[in-house]
């Protein structure tokens, strides 16, 4: 974070002095930058690519870097307008608008506002992710005999082994596709699995994304009321018949937003209904990899007990490395194999090799049993410092469950609170909350935040956000 922050001060101070030079003028060499600023030769070398890549400088190899040359006066801007007619008569025959709203999404994808505290975040803070480990492994896998060729459409061999194994049962190689990260996977079981217009049914509340990529590819999501024990399995038999539905989305382990585990007893239940239903059960098993240590044994996939092909499997290795290391795995059997790859392969083609070798070579380091179980246990000091202040400092939010995995809590706000103006409200107090609205596909039954106390530095940050938290209620309370 320190290097990084050089480099956009760096950064900042020179785009101030180019003034100084006239277009095509050579700047200072990097030598003596490194010396009048005091920084690192690469703090240096990144703030000049950085300019350069805003076009205000030039790099030459040998020779350094030059001011560039004035930019052309932009032309005047077009007359867009016509889109609007355009998109949306296309879309006036759809059984459901195919818009995308992607605001759920991006509610935990933004980065907030330096000095913003980011409890909002979707991923593992960069003192969390294994930096070191992941740049090795880039740098092994490069050097692998053809590295940079193309790889099989479905993927890895080695790599498919890896995740079958990890999924567990009877999961066999040839039934796993490498994916460009779970997201991609959900899109594509999703426009696989139920035609435009189709109902598909999702737990209640449910990670926004798979809502916006349901929406955009025309599907009406349904929700299924989950409680602590996971999605109701009386409720689940009553949406299928109800609805006619072929598809149910779920996350078993650690639900998002909820936390919940899919009790046992309804493990079987729920598999048995969506096979009486003639559906499918798309398994998002997204965060199996940032189990608390306090967690006990975990529950093998549901995919690990389906014989009969009802379950399309997903995971990924992105939530406990980096947002960038986008690989993840979709495994099913049967006959849908074949148009799961069919779609992927129109889709995307097939995931860069280099970054599936790189995947190959970080599991199979001794770096990666380490870095879970580091991750394992500050995960749960990060919880139990971010529980005890909200019961210390807002014991009018509500926190019924406290899971023993993932990197988010699901507190409720006292009746009648509004999300929007809250949310607001802590962005002015200097604290990035994800409001619990976009979590639902049909009206709240109350009002909820998600917090993340995986994206932050450290138990301070979550302590003075906790208290700029306050503050916020405290504004929209009145009090």
């Amino acid at each position: 974070m320190q290097e990084r922050s050089s480099v956009a001060d760096l950064a900042s101070r020179l785009r101030l002095e180019l003034d100084r030079y006239s277009p095509g003028g050579k700047l200072p060499s990097s030598r003596a930058l490194v010396d009048r600023f005091r920084v690192s030769p690469v703090t240096v070398s990144r703030a000049l690519a950085q300019l350069a890549a805003e076009g205000l400088v030039v790099t030459r190899p040998g020779a350094g870097a030059f001011r560039a040359e004035s930019r052309p006066v932009a032309a005047p801007a077009g007359d867009t307008s016509w889109q609007e007619v355009t998109l949306s008569a296309d879309g006036a025959a759809d059984l459901v608008p195919r818009s995308v709203d992607a605001s759920g999404v991006l509610a935990s994808l933004a980065a907030p506002p330096p000095g913003v505290v980011e409890f909002n975040g979707g991923y593992l803070h960069p003192s969390l992710q294994p930096e070191r480990a992941m740049a090795a492994a880039l740098s092994r896998a490069g050097r692998r005999p053809g590295a940079w060729g193309r790889p099989p459409m479905e993927g890895l061999a080695e790599l498919r082994e890896w995740f079958a194994r990890s999924i567990g049962g009877a999961i066999t190689p040839a039934e796993v596709l490498v994916t460009a990260g779970g997201q991609s996977a959900l899109t594509t079981a999703l426009r696989a699995l139920a035609p435009p217009g189709a109902p598909v049914l999702v737990e209640s509340p449910t990670y926004p994304g798979m809502l916006a990529i349901a929406r955009a590819a025309g599907l009406r999501p349904v929700p299924v009321p989950v409680d602590a024990d996971g999605v109701r399995p009386a409720l689940l038999a009553d949406a299928f018949r109800a609805t006619g539905a072929r598809v149910f989305v779920c996350q078993p382990l650690f639900q998002n937003p909820t936390g919940a585990v899919l009790a046992p007893g309804r493990r079987g239940e729920v598999l048995r209904i969506a096979r009486e239903a003639g559906a499918f059960v798309v398994e998002d098993d997204f965060v199996r990899r940032l189990v608390h240590e306090d967690a006990g044994p975990l529950p093998v996939p549901l995919a690990a007990d389906d014989p009969d092909g009802v379950v399309v499997h997903v995971c990924s290795l992105t939530k406990a490395t980096s947002p960038s290391f986008r690989v993840g795995a979709l495994a099913a059997r049967g006959p849908v194999l074949e148009r799961l790859r069919a779609i992927q392969v129109v889709d995307t083609f097939f995931v860069p090799r280099p970054l599936q070798e790189a995947a190959l070579e970080l599991v199979g380091s001794p770096a990666w049993p380490r870095h879970l179980r580091a991750v394992s246990a500050e995960l749960r000091t990060r919880r139990d410092a971010m529980t005890s202040a909200l019961r210390l400092h807002l014991p009018e939010l509500s926190l019924p469950h406290v899971p023993s995995g993932g990197y988010h809590l699901w507190p409720r706000l006292p009746d009648g609170t509004d999300e929007a103006a809250l949310t607001s409200a802590a962005l002015r107090a200097g604290v990035a909350i994800t409001p619990g609205r976009p979590y639902f596909s049909a009206e709240p039954p109350a009002p909820h935040l998600r917090l993340s106390f995986a994206a932050v530095a450290g138990v301070g940050e979550i302590a003075e956000g906790i208290r700029r938290l306050r503050t916020a209620c405290a504004e929209v309370g009145g009090g």
